[in-house]
């Protein structure tokens, strides 16, 4: 697949994920399409934002989560840019 491809079906997959308030058909479409571990990646990855956000070290989150500091700064960096997505998706579960 070239990178236009890969373009494609991402926009797609946001696309059909944006049309739907379903949670349950999401878990269920997530579940499917991506693997135990891939899952974590993810889930992992959030909750270091939602840490952050809360005020906790990066050290600290480090410890918990069993992530990089590298990750962790990269979360970091996303959560303080202006119109930040992570602060746009943070403010949608509060």
């Amino acid at each position: 697949m070239d990178k236009k491809d890969e373009d494609h079906a991402f926009n797609e997959l946001v696309l059909a994920l944006s049309r739907t308030e379903d949670s349950e058909l999401i878990e269920d479409f997530l579940k499917s399409l991506l693997t135990d571990n891939e899952i974590y990646e993810i889930s992992s990855r959030w909750a270091l934002v939602k840490l952050i956000d809360s005020g906790v070290t990066q050290r600290q989150i480090s410890r918990d989560l069993g992530l990089s500091l590298c990750k962790i700064t990269r979360g970091s960096k996303e959560l303080k840019k202006e119109e930040s997505s992570f602060r746009k998706m943070l403010n949608l579960i509060k």
